[in-house]
């Protein structure tokens, strides 16, 4: 029972209950090689809530904590397969680890999502987006090959998630150079 307590503790996030940073490095670099030694493709779904800074000045932090817990809520009720992970990856960050998921599949899970956090709809009367609270996403799709580590599919989705940002935010974008070597 102390060991199953450890490991909660070691791998869910306090705030927000999804699984944290540390247990997403651990998830990707296990899903990978599986993705690699099946040659299938993996896909990453990062997210950003929205003007969250703004949201916290004019509402305060305890405000954006229980905002953090209903958008981490929904993103993990959003992802339908038992092998999908929602992960908190930083902040207002989160990471959706998709294994065995080609660039179709993702961009039904990244609409889910984005249906799910709009639902919510949690009033953000500064958001320069709408007046409730929204994410943008940046996807990557990868087969992996051993030319590549992780750390690709991180930088092509933060790469997207970058331009989603650049494009008036609330919106998602697939990475250009999704590789399928």
């Amino acid at each position: 029972q102390v060991n199953q307590q450890l490991s909660r503790l070691a791998n869910i996030d306090s705030l927000t209950q999804i699984y944290n940073r540390y247990y997403f490095d651990l998830t990707l670099q296990k899903l990978w090689l599986e993705a690699l030694r099946e040659r299938a493709q993996i896909s990453l779904i990062l997210c950003d809530v929205d003007n969250f800074k703004l949201y916290n000045d004019t509402y305060g932090h305890l405000m954006g904590d229980q905002c953090l817990k209903k958008v981490a809520k929904a993103l993990n009720e959003a992802i339908n397969r038992d092998q999908d992970v929602a992960t908190r990856f930083g902040g207002e960050e989160f990471a959706i680890i998709l294994p065995r998921t080609n660039s179709e599949g993702a961009i039904q899970v990244v609409t889910r999502i984005m249906n799910a956090v709009s639902n919510l709809n949690i009033f953000h009367g500064t958001s320069n987006v709408e007046n409730y609270v929204t994410i943008s996403c940046g996807i990557a799709c990868l087969a992996p090959n051993p030319d590549f580590s992780p750390t690709k599919l991180i930088e092509n989705a933060d790469n997207a998630l970058y331009q989603a940002k650049q494009q008036g935010k609330n919106c998602w974008v697939m990475a250009e150079d999704n590789l399928t070597q």
